[in-house]
């Protein structure tokens, strides 16, 4: 089976131009199917919990005037499962959310344990692996054991940088491109247009990914920083989970000690009998492990502050990945912004590759139409 003619470009387009286009198109056309599944994957965990909020009826709840205190969530979940181990209290992801309590049962199955945190009572439980679970494996490691998946997930940061740049060659003043309409007089000219006007919106946010997503390579390939300092409290011997009132009194010291501090997690049973409280503060766009206040949990004693401030560049760059690559740092309207950019990264791979298309298609035309003009040159001589 013959080979389709080349594609030709315009000749006109100076060799330097030709090079990065041809690198593009290259890049583009050897990476499409992985680029757009992991695109589209990740996309859609942006708004995992709230697709969880849709599957699962455990997880709504009404608004109420004021929520309860955590203590009492802790109790609530306690008096539903007497016999699961909780780890974790979560705060909800939203006024119709319920909270997540992590739980593990005699049987060592992982459940997630939902409180309404208007009225206090337990609205049921549900599986560890939810649809959040699933899209983000997914979408991180391809459900591939974690030291092979990540390492060739995050990789493809690598082509999405060469895409980035030999973008801003190919389409010369792109800044002008913003508010462009795409012709729509040729198929090929209206998704070339559309491709290069979803291009130059997109191009903050590709840089984004490309940057968290060279991060992320970094740390799997063992450049990762160190994990926050721990903070426990050293007891030895008894070591049982906090109870709610403990709970309930660390988190009144928490908020006397520090105003800023808003808690996002609560882990009554941590490592050598450690209560420990986790959320938001001053330091900003970082994982709510970043600032912490750890208590004993037989007490309530105060053991020790985590102050996200203090940490060093390596270590605030770790924290900030995961915020700034899945945008949840500001709520519903920032992981919204993200889906949406999301989207149109999925459809910069998918128009991507149909225009390539289109240009064979049109090269064979061409190609076709040269050699019915021999033949009939032939013919007549």
């Amino acid at each position: 089976m013959g080979q389709p003619p080349p594609v030709h470009t315009d000749q006109r387009k100076p060799r330097g131009r030709r090079l990065w286009f041809d690198l593009h198109s290259w890049v583009g056309l050897k990476l499409c199917l992985f680029l757009t599944f992991v695109c589209f994957t990740g996309t859609l965990a942006v708004l995992a919990h709230e697709i969880d909020w849709l599957l699962h009826p455990e997880i709504r709840v009404a608004p109420g005037p004021e929520r309860i205190s955590w203590g009492a969530m802790l109790a609530a979940a306690r008096s539903a499962h007497p016999d699961w181990e909780l780890s974790a209290i979560e705060a909800p992801e939203g006024s119709r959310f319920a909270a997540r309590v992590r739980a593990r049962t005699p049987d060592g199955r992982l459940r997630f344990v939902w409180v309404d945190p208007y009225r206090g009572r337990v609205t049921g439980d549900t599986h560890w692996f939810n649809a959040h679970r699933f899209l983000r494996n997914t979408h991180r490691h391809l459900m591939l054991p974690v030291r092979y998946g990540v390492p060739l997930v995050a990789a493809l940061s690598i082509p999405l940088v060469i895409t980035l740049v030999s973008s801003l060659y190919i389409y010369r003043h792109w800044w002008r491109g913003f508010f462009v309409r795409p012709r729509g007089d040729r198929p090929r000219r209206f998704w070339g247009d559309l491709h290069r006007l979803v291009g130059v919106w997109s191009l903050g946010f590709v840089a984004l990914m490309a940057l968290t997503g060279t991060w992320y390579l970094v740390e799997s390939l063992g450049g990762g920083a160190e994990p926050p300092a721990r903070l426990q409290a050293g007891r030895e011997g008894d070591a049982s989970p906090a109870s709610a009132a403990v709970v309930d009194r660390a988190v009144a010291e928490a908020q006397a000690r520090w105003p800023a501090f808003e808690v996002r997690v609560v882990r009554p049973a941590g490592a050598g009998g450690t209560l420990l409280l986790e959320g938001e503060a001053e330091a900003v766009l970082v994982r709510p492990r970043a600032n912490a206040l750890a208590f004993d949990a037989a007490d309530g004693r105060w053991v020790g502050t985590r102050d996200g401030r203090d940490m060093g560049v390596h270590q605030r760059i770790a924290e900030m990945a995961d915020p700034l690559h899945f945008g949840n740092f500001a709520g519903l309207p920032v992981k919204l912004v993200w889906f949406v950019f999301g989207a149109l990264l999925t459809t910069l791979c998918i128009t991507g590759v149909y225009l390539y298309g289109l240009r064979i298609a049109d090269a064979l035309r061409s190609g076709q139409r040269r050699a019915a003009k021999r033949r009939t040159a032939e013919a007549a001589a």
